[in-house]
């Protein structure tokens, strides 16, 4: 056990007067942060105690942690503000310490048992495939500066440790583009040098492969040209099969009921199918879950060109991983963008 920061107790509005208290980072890691469990008694007057628990995250990285605790406060809540219970609420974060240190303090996670990838129960709402499908059937907030619903998202936010600036823009294919394609590229470039055949087919794919799938007058219209386009969602932004587990949120005066939930959220308001490419590049969800994902969710239209979006989306987290990793993920962005474009290259 480890003592409490002062500014963890005062953000909370913890006082130490009334509480006793004691951060717990025992079994808990982090590849990019320092994590721990804060247990907390509250003296009643009744001379009873109650114990609230909470989910820190702290880290001496100075402006880099400010932006991702940020970003990462910002994605719990508007996750949570959607499906109650799919992920932890954020409750505060912000400056550590005089040492450019942060902290972000969640609602805690009971993590145990399996998640439901698809049980084929319609009315088993704390299910996976559900609690996806609600988050990805609700529309985005409105913008409330232009009154549209947008692309983008009001803060940065980390892909591992990689940060995505999330400008809002009107356009999908824009902003996949602009923000995911060629900012990764320019990230990959900044940290392993700059690397002229893996630049040239990312900037061919997202000039010609990007607006040819996700353009706006053809993305969510069949081959007649009927449909309604797409609108924006909240989408988590990382979810592989490490970012799920079956739990509760406990210890905090209630506790939601057992169900599969999501955490370490990258979020933005995209495209709903955005999501599907990194579950499909890390598997651990399969036919049984997408069966059942897309009865709620349909594949957007043209339909026939699902698993082409969905390989140009699960693009962006190659090269992503390329940017982090080096390694192997550069031939598995080459091959994606190779395929891609002998099929949509000559076909503007």
């Amino acid at each position: 056990m480890s003592p409490v920061p002062q500014a963890i107790l005062q953000a909370l509005n913890l006082h130490t007067d009334s509480t006793t208290c004691a951060l717990d980072s025992s079994g808990l890691s982090s590849g990019f942060t320092n994590t721990g469990a804060l247990h907390v008694k509250i003296a009643h007057e009744n001379g009873t105690q109650a114990e609230h628990k909470y989910f820190i995250k702290t880290s001496q990285n100075g402006s880099a942690a400010a932006e991702m605790f940020h970003g990462e406060y910002e994605s719990l809540n508007a996750i949570a503000q959607i499906v109650p219970g799919f992920c932890p609420r954020a409750l505060a974060w912000g400056p550590l310490d005089k040492k450019n240190g942060y902290f972000l303090a969640t609602e805690f996670l009971d993590l145990g048992g399996s998640v439901d990838r698809g049980s084929g129960d319609e009315t088993n709402h704390s299910r996976l495939a559900y609690r996806l499908g609600e988050l990805h059937s609700t529309p985005a907030p409105v913008d409330a500066q232009t009154g549209r619903r947008r692309y983008g998202f009001p803060v940065p936010t980390f892909c591992g440790d990689t940060r995505q600036s999330n400008t809002f823009y009107d356009s999908w294919a824009e902003f996949y583009a602009r923000e995911r394609l060629l900012t990764i590229l320019a990230s990959s470039e900044k940290r392993n040098g700059r690397d002229e055949g893996l630049r040239e087919l990312v900037e061919r794919t997202a000039h010609t492969v990007v607006p040819r799938l996700l353009g706006n007058d053809h993305l969510g219209y069949n081959s007649r040209g009927e449909g309604e386009g797409i609108q924006p969602v909240v989408v988590h932004g990382d979810l592989w099969s490490g970012n799920t587990d079956r739990g509760s949120i406990v210890g905090n005066g209630r506790e939601e009921a057992v169900g599969d939930v999501v955490y370490d959220p990258s979020a933005c308001y995209a495209h709903s199918e955005f999501e599907l490419g990194i579950m499909h590049m890390f598997g651990g969800f399969g036919a049984r879950f997408f069966n059942e994902y897309h009865l709620l969710v349909p594949k957007t239209e043209p339909v026939e060109e699902y698993d082409d979006r969905v390989l140009l989306y699960e693009l962006y987290h190659h090269l992503n991983h390329h940017a982090i990793f080096g390694g192997g993920y550069r031939s598995g962005a080459m091959s994606i963008m190779q395929k891609l474009l002998r099929k949509y290259s000559d076909m503007r």
